[in-house]
C-alpha cells in the first residue's frame, strides 16, 4: 500500500472523531446547544451509556485476545514514568503555584472518550474491548496521581484518600469492567433483546460525548493565557506519546496493541482535570486552556502519529 493510500485510510479513522468535536464547537457557537445540554449529556454518558458500551464490548470479545496483562502492566509503568518526568520538568520550568495543574494537564488523557472512539474506528471490537479493560488502569492511576500532584502545590488542601477510593470504586466505568469480565470469562449469553437494546443505548455514547467536548472549547479563554498551557500541551500531545510509544515498540509491542497504546497516550487532556483542579484550589483557567489546546492539537498530532505507525507497518 502506498503512502497516499495509507494517509487516506488514516484520515478515515481519525476524521469522523474530530469532525464530531468541531461540530460540537459549531453548534455551541450558533446557540443550538448550551451549558445545560452539555451538563446533562455528559452526565448521561459518564453514568450510563459509556459503561454500557464498555460492558458490551468486553462481553462480546475474546478475552484471550483482548486481556493482555503485559499491556496493562506496561501502560501503568509508562503512566508513572510520564507523571514523574513531567513533574521533574515542572519543578525546573513552571512557577510553583501552577506546577500541579501543569503536570495533571500533561499526563492525564481523555482515554475514555477520544482514545476509545479512535480505538473503535481503527480496531473495531478489539479496540473497544481491550480499550475498555485498559480504562480500568487509566481511571485508577490518573485519579490517584492527579490528587497527589495537585495537593502538593495547594496549601490547605490535603487528599482525602477514603473519599477518593470510594469515588474510584463507585466509578461507573470501573464497575462496568468488573461486571463484564466474569460474564465474558464464563461465556454467559444474554437474551438477544437485551443485547440489541444495549447496542442502541451504547451507540449514543461517542457522538454525544464528542459533541460535548467540542462545546466546551473556549477560544476566548485561550487569548488570555501564557506559554505555560502551550508547554503542557506540547508535553501531552507530542513528547510523551513519542517517548511512551517508542518504549512500547522497543520492548516488543506491535500491531493493534501498539496502536491502542499510542491512541491512549496521545489522547488530549481529560475534561475531568478541570473539575479536579477547581475542587483542589488550582489554576482552573490554566486547566481549561490546556484541555482546549490539546483537543485542537489532537486532530493533527494523532492523525500524523497513526499515519507514521501504519506507514512503518507497526500498527
Amino acid at each position: 500500500m502506498d503512502l497516499i493510500s495509507i494517509f487516506l485510510q488514516t484520515l478515515e479513522t481519525t476524521l469522523p472523531v474530530f469532525a464530531m468535536v468541531f461540530i460540537g464547537l459549531g453548534l455551541r457557537r450558533i446557540g443550538w446547544i448550551d451549558d445545560s445540554f452539555v451538563h446533562t449529556a455528559s452526565a448521561l454518558v459518564f453514568k450510563a451509556t459509556l459503561p454500557t458500551l464498555v460492558f458490551l464490548s468486553i462481553i462480546k470479545a475474546d478475552l484471550n485476545a483482548s486481556l493482555n496483562p503485559n499491556l496493562l502492566i506496561f501502560y501503568l509503568f509508562a503512566t508513572l514514568a510520564s507523571f514523574g518526568l513531567t513533574w521533574l520538568w515542572a519543578r525546573w520550568k513552571v512557577v510553583h503555584e501552577d506546577r500541579g495543574v501543569y503536570v495533571q494537564g500533561a499526563f492525564r488523557g481523555n482515554c475514555g472518550i477520544v482514545g476509545l472512539a479512535l480505538a473503535a474506528n481503527l480496531y473495531g471490537e478489539f479496540g473497544l474491548s481491550a480499550g475498555g479493560i485498559l480504562l480500568g488502569i487509566v481511571i485508577l492511576s490518573y485519579n490517584a496521581l492527579s490528587v497527589i500532584v495537585l495537593t502538593a502545590y495547594q496549601p490547605g488542601h490535603s487528599p482525602q484518600w477514603n473519599r477518593i477510593l470510594q469515588d474510584i470504586l463507585r466509578n461507573p466505568l470501573i464497575l462496568s469492567v468488573f461486571a463484564a469480565i466474569p460474564v465474558a470469562w464464563l461465556d454467559l449469553k444474554l437474551p438477544n433483546w437485551v443485547m440489541t437494546s444495549g447496542d442502541y443505548f451504547a451507540s449514543l455514547t461517542l457522538p454525544l460525548a464528542l459533541l460535548c467536548i467540542g462545546a466546551t472549547i473556549s477560544f476566548s479563554a485561550l487569548r488570555s493565557d501564557s506559554s505555560t498551557a502551550f508547554s503542557s500541551s506540547l508535553m501531552k500531545m507530542v513528547i510523551l506519546p513519542v517517548l511512551c510509544t517508542g518504549a512500547a515498540w522497543a520492548i516488543g509491542f506491535s500491531g493493534p496493541e501498539l496502536g491502542l497504546m499510542f491512541l491512549f497516550f496521545a489522547s488530549p487532556t481529560a475534561a475531568a482535570s478541570f473539575v479536579m483542579a477547581k475542587a483542589l484550589g488550582g489554576n482552573d483557567r490554566l486547566a481549561a486552556n490546556i484541555i482546549a489546546i490539546t483537543t485542537l492539537m489532537a486532530s493533527v498530532t494523532i492523525t500524523l502519529g497513526v499515519f507514521i505507525l501504519k506507514s512503518a507497518g507497526l500498527a
